[in-house]
């Protein structure tokens, strides 16, 4: 397509080319040679009125070097003699002219160029007043007739040819402006297809190739967010599976009767609904999205509240000192409840899994005017690097983990607007802090009497900045919020 445009470009200027400079060139040769038989011209007749004074010799010869033409030896003046007056004929400079040329001028009488050797003459009769037809011969040199004309035509070649290298430089460009982004998109494609998911087209070039571009870019990163949903989904459920697995784990020595065989047949029902829940979202494939407006969402307290109903049997098995604070009144938030369920469990899961027995622990909540924050403390022995942990599929050297926990816990923050940050608990161990943001969620009456105790969106996000917890009792229960 490139050369194609440059192709079609170099025919049309070089015909548009030839077709003026062709022509004008020929319309400055016949200037020049007009222009030189004028000034001829102008040289004769000014002869006219000395012919018409006098015929003598001497001062005919005085007006021929009194002219250009005839200082410079270029005129001459044929006279005839006279029949009447018997007057002898005269010839006044060098004759060019042939005898014949002279004998049909003064016939006709009018004036005419003749072809001579080096170039031409012009012969321009002129009466006398007996009658007689006197001749002044100009000399036009062939040099004179063409001057000036080489260099047009030289100038006319060199313009010729600048816009013919110009059209086709233009063409150039223009080519590889629409060639370029055409080859990088199909390059693009290509590399897509061969699984490359990186590969991005510039922005840029003719209109169509630029929204072409736009477009490709963006099914390309759809089709990688896409994939990365459905890694991220395959992921997050099979991690579900780990709470129940992990009920199962630690109450497997005590199976019988008793609260232990309860337990443990609860951890499998949870563990078959996760199976159906995991069945129903692979034929499904449709992603989960938060209700809008205030009726959205779910109460955060009544969630910790059925989590913690879960888990405080088996840490009471375990002789764990559990608290629970502020979940006296509801706490709306715009996350799924399904969701802060299984992030609560994969944060009350690490607890059990990564803590010795008799590790205390609690979970508390904090609403503010701006954001819900959900605290889970305990006092172990803490997590050697916050940063990496929160690095999704990094375990943290911890045996037996997947590094999916902490990540479940940070998408479930950050479709809200907020965070995740782990820092130490004033239990001594590990506290992770779930930052739920609320702007834009709650309405005006409803953020009315609410005051935060959080920090603000934009301020510091160091562990003096998070809220403070109450004061640690033995075993905290609902009624303490209140």
């Amino acid at each position: 397509m490139r050369w194609a445009l440059v192709k079609v470009s170099l025919a049309v200027t070089v015909m548009v080319v030839v077709a003026f400079a062709v022509p004008l060139g020929l319309v400055i040769k016949e200037m020049a040679r007009d222009r030189a038989f004028t000034n001829a011209e102008r040289q004769a007749a000014a002869m006219g009125p000395t012919l018409s004074i006098t015929t003598d010799r001497a001062e005919l010869e005085r007006a021929v070097a009194s002219t250009q033409a005839g200082a410079e030896g270029r005129m001459a003046v044929h006279v005839p003699a006279g029949e009447e007056d018997r007057a002898g004929a005269l010839e006044i400079g060098s004759r060019r002219a042939e005898r014949k040329d002279l004998e049909t001028v003064r016939n006709t009488p009018r004036a005419a160029t003749a072809e001579v050797a080096g170039g031409s003459v012009l012969l321009q009769p002129t009466a006398l007043g007996s009658g007689r037809i006197a001749i002044v011969e100009i000399y036009v040199p062939q040099d004179e007739v063409t001057n000036g004309v080489t260099t047009a035509w030289l100038v006319l070649a060199g313009v010729g040819a600048a816009l013919i290298v110009g059209s086709v430089a233009v063409a150039d460009r223009l080519g590889i402006r629409m060639v370029e982004p055409a080859r990088r998109l199909a390059g693009a494609a290509h590399a897509l297809g061969e699984g490359k998911l990186g590969a991005r087209v510039p922005e840029e070039g003719p209109a169509e190739l630029h929204s072409a571009a736009v477009a490709f870019n963006s099914m390309a990163d759809q089709v990688v967010q896409l994939l990365a949903n459905e890694r991220e989904l395959a992921a997050d459920l099979s991690h579900r599976l780990r709470t129940p697995l992990t009920v199962l784990r630690l109450n497997a020595a005590s199976l019988g009767e008793g609260p232990a065989a309860d337990q443990t047949r609860s951890a499998v029902a949870q563990l078959e609904r996760e199976v159906d829940t995991i069945i129903r979202t692979a034929r499904e494939a449709k992603p989960q999205t938060v209700a809008a407006g205030p009726a959205g969402g779910c109460d955060v307290a009544e969630v910790v509240r059925e989590r913690m109903d879960f888990w405080s049997a088996l840490a009471e098995d375990e002789d764990r000192t559990v608290r629970v604070a502020g979940i006296g009144r509801p706490v709306r938030a715009p996350v799924v409840r399904t969701e802060l369920a299984a992030a609560l469990d994969a944060l009350l899961g690490n607890v059990f899994r990564h803590t010795p027995e008799g590790t205390a622990f609690s979970v508390d909540v904090h609403n503010g005017e701006d954001a819900v924050i959900v605290l889970v403390s305990d006092a172990g022995p803490g997590i050697a690097d916050p940063k990496a942990a929160l690095t999704r599929g990094n375990s943290g050297a911890r045996e037996g983990s997947t590094g999916l926990g902490l990540d479940i816990v940070r998408r479930v923050a950050e479709s809200t607007g907020g965070d995740v940050r782990i820092g130490r608990s004033v239990l001594g161990g590990t506290e992770i802090r779930i930052w739920i943001g609320l702007d834009g969620w709650r309405s005006p009456d409803e953020r009315r009497g609410h005051r935060p105790r959080g920090r603000g969106r934009g301020r510091g996000r160091g562990r003096g900045n998070w809220p403070r917890l109450p004061r640690r009792g033995a075993r905290t229960s609902e009624a303490a919020e209140a």
